[in-house]
């Protein structure tokens, strides 16, 4: 039978859309040290059972995952084998050997393997290393050598602190969406209330629980906004002069995962990087306006606002400091300007040094700023 051309075109055009959208995917390949992983799991977070649905889930949000690949002796892992057969992960088994040979036998391979996989599959643009064995760090470089961007998952008591930074982008297995650790923390507190039956050691330890109970919500050490408004002025800010056109959001991101390949936005408590940007811009530290696509606006730091107001603190206390037209020396300035206002700081407003401040408010003709050699320090007087 003769096929319509009305439907043969509309099926070829709507296939040709299909695969035009395809082709705008990246293309994943996951590569798993299973043993390093499963048992870094359980033996840093209280024996807390391995799950992959987490690390399927947050891949799924950066491409398609075409080659799925764990290495280990699976007689060990039988419950975990089950697991990755339901989750279409090809499994390769090493042989059962003693010691470290089995062990460098599994990285090997996974190793050969990847890089083979990297020169036969050209469309695969993305390697995701499975492992926080500072071993797979030369393999991570040959793959970014290669053009491929790589994405390491570790688990964070078992990571390396060498392989994190050699990756575009590292994933803790611990914080990813959807893994629930044991309270392991409040488990350590009760041997304490063994000891003895006397009625002193109660009292140091009813002291000692609100604080066992902070910690376990526990990410708030890691979750200091203000420490990270700071990163985001300053990295703003080095894009700015160092680099032509503007700077967008998805910019700033990818700026953000080469200074630190473990960031992420979640370990502040903010859903998305837009939700964290608009809370950035809610309270002035950047400036979001209309970016060259959708849903990814561009970013600026703040041309007025708190920096004219910071440059008038400065020029008022240097007044001050200097009546009568005296120069005020740059050392100990800093403090002054804390006593007017507490909550100074130059780096918030996308400065890496209170120098760098100092000469940009002299650029703005809030004060003079001049070396001199008698008083070996910077010198400073206001202006207007």
């Amino acid at each position: 039978m003769r096929r319509s051309p009305l439907l043969s075109s509309t099926g070829c055009a709507a296939g040709g859309r299909r695969l035009n959208r395809v082709d705008q995917e990246d293309r994943i390949a996951l590569f798993l040290d299973y043993e390093n992983l499963a048992l870094g799991a359980r033996d840093n977070r209280g024996g807390m059972a391995f799950d992959f649905r987490p690390i399927a889930d947050a891949l799924a949000e950066r491409g398609r995952v075409v080659v799925r690949r764990a290495y280990a002796d699976w007689s060990y892992f039988d419950e975990d084998r089950r697991m990755l057969t339901r989750s279409h992960v090809e499994l390769i088994e090493i042989p059962q050997r003693m010691g470290a040979s089995r062990k460098n036998a599994a990285d090997i391979k996974m190793a050969v393997d990847a890089i083979e996989l990297a020169f036969e599959r050209d469309y695969i643009s993305i390697f995701v290393i499975c492992s926080g064995d500072s071993d797979f760090t030369p393999l991570v470089h040959k793959l970014r050598e290669l053009n491929k961007r790589v994405i390491g998952v570790g688990v964070e008591g078992s990571t390396s602190a060498l392989l994190p930074p050699a990756c575009d982008e590292f994933l803790y297995y611990d914080r990813l969406e959807g893994v629930d650790i044991p309270p392991t923390r409040a488990r350590r507190g009760r041997p304490v209330r063994q000891p003895g039956p006397d009625l002193r050691p109660p009292e140091p330890e009813r002291e000692q629980e609100p604080e066992e109970e902070r910690q376990p919500t526990g990410e708030e050490p890691g979750r200091d906004v203000d420490a990270l408004a700071v990163l985001v002025a300053q990295t703003v800010a080095g894009l700015q002069g160092s680099a032509s056109g503007e700077v967008t959001a998805s910019r700033l991101k990818r700026t953000l995962l080469r200074k630190d390949a473990t960031f992420s936005e979640s370990d502040y408590g903010f859903r998305t990087f837009g939700e964290l940007l608009r809370h950035l811009a809610a309270h002035n530290v950047i400036e979001l306006a209309e970016g060259p696509a959708k849903g990814d606006p561009e970013v600026s730091l703040p041309e007025h606002g708190d920096r004219e107001v910071a440059f008038g603190l400065l020029r008022g206390v240097v007044a001050e400091l200097g009546s009568g037209g005296n120069p005020v020396a740059l050392s100990g300035l800093k403090n002054q300007l804390r006593r007017a206002r507490p909550d100074f700081s130059e780096k918030k407003l996308g400065y890496r040094s209170f120098l760098q401040f100092c000469k940009a408010a002299a650029t703005a003709g809030a004060v003079d700023l001049r070396w001199s050699p008698e008083a070996d320090d910077y010198l400073l007087t206001a202006q207007g």
